[in-house]
């Protein structure tokens, strides 16, 4: 099913971008290098053709001396951002489930929240080991947890 999406970025989608944009904005003066872009797309989950690269690449190389402010990043993501979960699922649906595993609200769900997550979706408990093994694969990061970037990676393989 297909959600229609604005293509402006709501509170949740800011918040991830600008966690994104911050982590690759190295010497926080609030500009990426285009050099970052890429990866930091990647990061965000979203897998840019060389094409489409090359493109963004010779855009910002043109404007502003291969630097990109926060603004055009939301220009460049938000609409990619919205197009790619909405076709996965949508993102309020999206959203709303990971809220609910998450139980303690720290935007992270760990190995308990994930046990009761999966006993409500299954209807069954998990026997012992495959919890670890499903965290395991899912946990990108290897933190012990999964966050919302990874809960949507998981339900996008599917």
């Amino acid at each position: 099913f297909m959600i229609m999406v604005s293509p402006l970025p709501g509170k949740y989608e800011l918040y991830m971008l600008q966690e994104a944009f911050k982590e690759f904005d190295y010497d926080q003066d609030g500009y990426l290098n285009y050099k970052d872009v890429a990866e930091c797309m990647r990061t965000m989950g979203y897998m840019p053709t060389e094409m489409e690269l090359l493109e963004i690449v010779q855009q910002i190389k043109m404007r502003m001396g291969g630097l990109m402010d926060f603004e055009d990043f939301v220009e460049l993501m938000g609409p990619r951002m919205m197009g790619e979960t909405a076709h996965m699922l949508g993102l309020k649906e999206l959203q709303s489930a990971f809220v609910q595993f998450d139980l303690d609200g720290d935007g992270k769900i760990n190995q308990d929240e994930m046990k009761e997550a999966v006993k409500s979706l299954l209807g069954e408990k998990l026997k012992k080991g495959e919890l670890e093994e499903i965290l395991k694969e899912l946990d990108i990061n290897e933190d012990g947890n999964i966050d919302f970037e990874e809960f949507v990676m998981m339900l996008s393989i599917r």
